[in-house]
């Protein structure tokens, strides 16, 4: 089991515009299923249905994501508004 435990710290994780990423992949999986729609009998003809409801799945899921990363940044502006009071008041208290 050591042969798998990693040797350096991972990495920071990246930050950007995570919720206008998971909003768009949503979208566009979405879109994917209502362009797939007017081909469903063509699909069920060929034993591919699941390639329908593929997308729909995706969106639905990306609709969880959504909820999950607003709530993500919402928690981590909350945190640096509650760091930034702490920090504020230690340096109002302190002597000058």
């Amino acid at each position: 089991m050591t042969k798998w435990t990693p040797r350096h710290e991972a990495p920071e994780p990246l930050e950007g515009p995570v919720v206008a990423t998971i909003t768009g992949g949503t979208i566009l999986w979405f879109v994917l299923f209502l362009v797939q729609l007017p081909f469903y009998g063509w699909f069920e003809d060929h034993g591919h249905l699941w390639w329908v409801w593929t997308p729909l799945a995706g969106a639905g899921l990306g609709l969880i994501g959504i909820w999950y990363v607003r709530g993500r940044e919402a928690a981590i502006r909350r945190h640096a508004a509650n760091a930034s009071e702490r920090e504020s008041a230690t340096s109002e208290g302190e002597p000058g």
